[in-house]
């Protein structure tokens, strides 16, 4: 039997609806598909240079393959959760889920470097689909304690699937099924989006705002136009040897937001719908909780990609070994991150303070390991560091991201998500961007340990940012 049941809405926000019970499998299910698209973009990390050898791509072109899928994703994010909130979240999400599935088949078989690169843009769009509907659907069926439990366990999957990806990818490039090679990273997906598509259409309710709101074309374009301007210079700027059009590109990022931003703020004074509410921004823990995400993503993705490169190009280690250095962090981050619910119930925000703390530990445990030993370094060698950063880690992102989304009303769950995944997705693009690109130059003329002990410092101090910035959120979590 089919129930319809109606949200309370926060005080001057419109309720949303939701249609049948959302239990665990319907949690698991959502959470699946939140965890695919953050797997997908570490898991090819280590499966470049086998991608580049099989087919003859430049590292430009490779360039490509992880950041039209970063782009895709980033720019469309909040679109995605807008016509979530028109059409209904579990109807995005199955499209969405679908879509990535096709995709990625298309990934796995692609002939040809260009191929693989279109494919990996559509996958992006489609993970833009799928991914503000679980954060929506979780936000408009959930209330208290649930929504609680089950906003801390969609922050422990982000984190550790972002861990587990490049891990993975190690495993199943180094495993070669059936004579596959790279293409089984992409290939992977198709079975567990069918396992999530038979799930999602038994378990994951129908949930949508009373009122649909309009699309806003122009706030879309603009947006789109500001992402763009900041991520593609960043991403190619370094490959292309930071032609003219990478500057006059920089130059342009902050007059094109300042335009997103007057254009939004005209709509929402007239009464219209901007993509993106200017009034969003007054709920303090929203604010604060993006601010302090930006660094904390920035280091977490820039770690990632310079430890794959540096273990793999500079102490020789193989893709499995290579992604096996990294399985301390994930199995602490899992631990710690079960962990976190009790802690915030008792501590409040003061546990992302803690975790920054000893992430930044781990850093330096990490970075000493890697002074003493390098290039004789590897599991045993990184586990003490791993583990405790990875630990640190786990009682940060999943309390930040229930911090950002604690006080926005049902109704607006799906631009509320959009606008988070947007920022997360947005830093882990600026991760491997910027701590990348200083890593990869500081090679040539500092080698691989010194360039890699620089590139741990200035995460180190990302770190410190990061603890700092967490002293201003609110001490009680919702």
């Amino acid at each position: 039997m089919t129930t319809e049941t109606t949200v309370a809405p926060s005080p001057g926000a419109r309720a949303g609806t939701v249609s049948g019970a959302f239990g665990p499998l319907g949690l698991f299910t959502v959470l699946l598909g939140a965890a695919l698209p953050l797997v997908d973009f570490f898991i090819v990390n280590v499966a470049l240079p086998t991608i580049a050898a099989d087919l003859s791509a430049s590292e430009s072109v490779l360039e490509l393959v992880v950041a039209g899928y970063g782009l895709a994703y980033a720019v469309l994010l909040v679109l995605g959760g807008r016509l979530g909130d028109l059409f209904g979240r579990r109807r995005l999400f199955l499209a969405g889920m679908a879509a990535f599935g096709l995709t990625s088949l298309a990934c796995g078989l692609a002939p040809d470097a260009w191929s693989l690169v279109a494919a990996r843009i559509v996958q992006g769009a489609s993970a833009a689909a799928m991914v503000p509907q679980v954060l929506a659907t979780i936000q408009a069926a959930t209330e208290g304690p649930r929504r609680a439990r089950a906003m801390s366990l969609y922050g422990a999957t982000a984190g550790l699937s972002m861990v587990a990806g490049q891990i993975l990818g190690g495993v199943l490039v180094a495993a070669d099924v059936a004579g596959t090679g790279w293409r089984s990273v992409f290939l992977v997906n198709v079975p567990v989006v069918v396992v999530g598509l038979l799930l999602a259409v038994r378990t994951v309710p129908e949930t949508r705002s009373q009122r649909p709101e309009p699309l806003d074309g122009p706030g879309t374009a603009l947006l789109a136009a500001a992402l763009l301007t900041l991520l593609a210079p960043l991403t190619e700027g370094r490959t292309a040897g930071w032609p003219l059009w990478t500057w006059l590109s920089l130059a342009a990022f902050p007059l094109v937001t300042a335009a997103f931003y007057a254009v939004e703020r005209r709509a929402d004074r007239l009464g219209r719908t901007p993509l993106v509410p200017p009034s969003l921004f007054a709920l303090t823990t929203l604010r604060r909780g993006l601010v302090l995400m930006l660094p904390l993503s920035i280091g977490f993705s820039g770690f990632m990609f310079v430890v794959a490169v540096a273990l793999q190009r500079g102490a020789g280690l193989g893709p499995v070994p290579a992604g096996l250095a990294l399985a301390p962090m994930a199995a602490a981050f899992f631990l710690a991150s079960l962990a976190g619910p009790r802690l915030v119930a008792r501590f409040g925000a003061r546990v992302v303070t803690a975790g920054a703390l000893l992430q930044g530990v781990g850093l330096v445990l990490i970075a000493l390991a890697v002074r003493a030993d390098w290039p004789d370094v590897g599991l045993v060698e990184l586990l003490p560091g791993a583990a405790v950063a990875g630990a640190g880690q786990a009682l940060q992102l999943p309390v930040v991201m229930r911090i950002v989304m604690s006080e926005v009303p049902p109704a607006r769950a799906g631009v509320g998500s959009g606008v988070m995944v947007t920022t997360q997705q947005t830093a882990l693009a600026l991760g491997v961007a910027t701590l990348g690109t200083l890593f990869l130059s500081l090679v040539p003329g500092s080698g691989m340990r010194d360039a890699l002990l620089t590139t741990l410092a200035v995460q180190l101090a990302g770190v410190v940012l990061t603890g700092a910035l967490s002293l201003r959120l609110p001490r009680r979590v919702g």
